[in-house]
């Protein structure tokens, strides 16, 4: 079935298991048989274990890679469903920050507020009270 060399106490031995019956297991070790007695069976784990590394240490001439700020562009903000403005809360050319609330619409029976996605200035309003609205339209522009 399976062979296996064993160094016990600086000796090698040859060992081939030749079949199991019960808690018995015949075995063959450097040409002479033996039946062993097994006393319990030993589950291996098949779950891998997890190694973390440590990611590498950017270079000397990676560390000096000068960083440029991201360019400020417009975000769309878009309806999340289909569905009925219920009201619009700023203008064009109005500022806005992060978070702050745009217009309320309906969905699903269910009135939701739409948030900015960042800070700026308001661009375009697409949108009026009472207007029907399908999901990923552009609502209002902001630079």
């Amino acid at each position: 079935m399976k062979k296996f060399s064993f160094i016990i106490n600086g000796n090698n031995y040859e060992v081939e298991i030749l079949g199991f019956e019960e808690n018995i297991a015949k075995v063959e070790v450097n040409g002479t048989q033996f039946n062993v007695e097994v006393q319990k069976d030993l589950k291996m784990t098949k779950t891998p274990t997890l190694v973390r590394v440590e990611p590498p240490k950017p270079s000397a001439r990676e560390s000096k890679i000068p960083r440029t700020p991201t360019q400020t562009t417009n975000v769309a903000i878009k309806a999340p469903l289909p569905g009925t403005i219920i009201s619009v809360l700023v203008k064009p050319g109005e500022k806005v920050v992060l978070g702050q609330k745009l217009l309320t619409m309906e969905a699903m029976k269910m009135e939701n507020n739409v948030l900015s996605e960042k800070d700026g200035i308001v661009k375009v309003v697409n949108v009026k009270p009472g207007q029907a609205v399908a999901q990923s339209e552009v609502l209002v522009e902001i630079e």
